[in-house]
């Protein structure tokens, strides 16, 4: 907690005062109550309990008036809530060696699954968007509640040549853009106030990629304008570190068809094999510079793992509230009920 106005703590000194005075007042009129015997008599056949009854209003008078004194300095407390218009953007590497066998069927169709899984587990109203990136970057699907759009965009996934995760990151902010007006587009020319350190806005981006970029924007510029922008980035490396498995674009299809060398566009097939390397510092970069989280999946369960880890990270925001009220509500119950009972218990004082 803290305080906005701390300088009116210095009126806390008013209590001792209080005290003091109190003091002073009962002591002045014990003097007068000596002179009067009938009063003792009837001060004696009194019970022990009346005598912390005639302190206990000007207790809560104290209790009062120091809730009055931290009303007036303007706390302040920092509230981790629910967002209420969460939106997640799944940037998925659909490149080549995504064809690779090295996890089963391929590592395109276990990242399909495990998408489609960490969908599923998703609150009804978070809004969840889809970017596919190879050779270049595209919105595969705009953030929407429907998860059955959202699947049949999943499903039918294919692949294409070469590696753009910068360019996955970037159109990934314009998405979140389209629906969040506090997020300025990549491609706007408005110009951009960097958000403070350790603020975001309640949107994410969750990129998964197997390689290298080879094409495109670096991928550390386009996570500085997520930085900008308070846009955290979760990066994911999937796949075992300099594999030589075989390629194989078409895991269901019959076998004569699986291991097509030709590729081309977001539906080529593969085949043959080559060594693929994840950027893992990189990745580790660019969730570092966004406040994001880096992980690295090798197979189908630890994938699945990761997914189910990131909800408890996405859906909170931190507010800023002031709560003088609730002590101010305090200081007016502490004063009706010093009334009440001095009403009830000292009628004649």
């Amino acid at each position: 907690m803290e305080l906005l106005w701390s300088p009116v703590l210095y009126l806390f000194a008013l209590i001792p005062l209080s005290i003091l005075v109190y003091v002073l007042v009962l002591r002045r009129r014990k003097p007068y109550a000596v002179r009067y015997s009938s009063l003792s008599l009837i001060r004696a056949a009194k019970p022990a309990s009346s005598q912390w009854k005639r302190h206990l209003p000007f207790a809560l008078f104290l209790l009062a008036m120091s809730s009055l004194i931290m009303a007036m300095t303007r706390p302040v407390t920092v509230l981790t809530l629910p967002a209420s218009n969460a939106t997640i953007i799944l940037a998925l590497d659909v490149s080549r060696s995504m064809c690779s066998t090295d996890i089963a069927p391929n590592r395109l169709e276990s990242a399909k699954a495990a998408a489609l899984d960490f969908i599923k587990s998703q609150n009804s109203d978070t809004q969840i968007g889809i970017v596919v990136f190879a050779g270049f970057a595209v919105v595969a699907q705009p953030p929407t509640t429907d998860k059955d759009l959202l699947a049949t965009t999943i499903e039918n996934l294919t692949t294409a040549r070469r590696t753009a995760i910068g360019e996955g990151i970037i159109v990934s902010l314009d998405a979140i853009a389209e629906f969040d007006d506090s997020v300025v587009s990549p491609y706007s020319d408005a110009t951009i106030e960097p958000v403070a350190e350790g603020q975001y806005v309640p949107a994410i981006v969750v990129l998964l990629t197997d390689g290298v970029t080879t094409t495109g924007i670096d991928p550390l510029d386009a996570a500085q304008m997520a930085a900008d922008r308070g846009v955290r980035v979760y990066t994911i490396g999937f796949g075992t570190v300099n594999n030589n498995a075989p390629m194989n674009c078409n895991p269901y299809a019959p076998f004569a068809e699986q291991f097509d060398p030709s590729f081309g566009g977001f539906g080529g097939g593969g085949g043959g094999n080559f060594r693929r390397e994840i950027d893992e510092e990189t990745l580790k970069q660019v969730s570092g510079m966004t406040g994001g989280s880096y992980y690295l999946a090798e197979s189908s369960e630890q994938l699945q793992d990761v997914f189910d880890s990131l909800p408890t990270q996405l859906f909170t925001v931190t507010e800023t509230t002031e709560i003088s009220v609730f002590f101010a509500a305090f200081a007016a119950l502490f004063i009706v009920l010093a009334i009440l009972l001095s009403i009830l218990w000292n009628p004649l004082l």
